[in-house]
């Protein structure tokens, strides 16, 4: 069963007054209670919905039967590897982005990243413990493309700039 409480239960979806935000409905995937509930508490405070569970097995069964729009992804969980997570993401025809939130090392996840895009999946990662500025700048990011709009955010010098020059004019 999904870990779940009333503070990180889903929220409905929300628009600011500009109409070019909307919730995310993402997936929180880490077996460390606390890395778990920051990051959920920093998606819903940014207005997402969010459900949490701490299992390889959790995760799948949630993958396979709700659609959400992003996952945060913890490689080493209690109950086996989060390459196995990443499978079945790709099994579903998963549209969504992944963002792996590991205490693996750079390499580790760089290997990740080569099996995401082997199968297709979008992921970028970030290293634990989480640094929730630049969490909230990948889920800001990606609220805008999922309605199609450019990025606006940049992190540690990532450039956007081609793809919002792309929708100036």
């Amino acid at each position: 069963m999904p870990v779940m409480s009333s503070e990180l239960a889903p929220s409905r979806p929300e628009r600011a007054d500009d109409g070019e935000r909307r919730a995310l409905q993402l997936l929180v995937v880490d077996d460390d209670a606390a890395q778990r509930t920051l990051i959920a508490l920093a998606a819903k405070q940014a207005g997402h919905a969010v459900t949490v569970v701490a299992t390889c097995r959790d995760a799948i069964r949630e993958v396979r039967n709700k659609r959400f729009d992003c996952v945060t992804l913890d490689l080493m969980l209690e109950d086996g590897d989060g390459t196995e997570v990443l499978k079945v993401i790709a099994d579903t025809r998963f549209a969504g982005s992944v963002i792996v939130i590991s205490g693996m090392d750079a390499a580790k996840r760089i290997e990740a990243r080569l099996l995401a895009r082997s199968l297709g999946i979008d992921l970028q990662s970030l290293p634990k413990p989480v640094d929730l500025a630049a969490l909230r700048i990948c889920l800001a990011n990606l609220g805008k493309t999922a309605l199609g709009l450019p990025v606006v955010h940049t992190w540690g010098g990532v450039a956007a700039e081609s793809v919002a020059a792309k929708h100036r004019s």
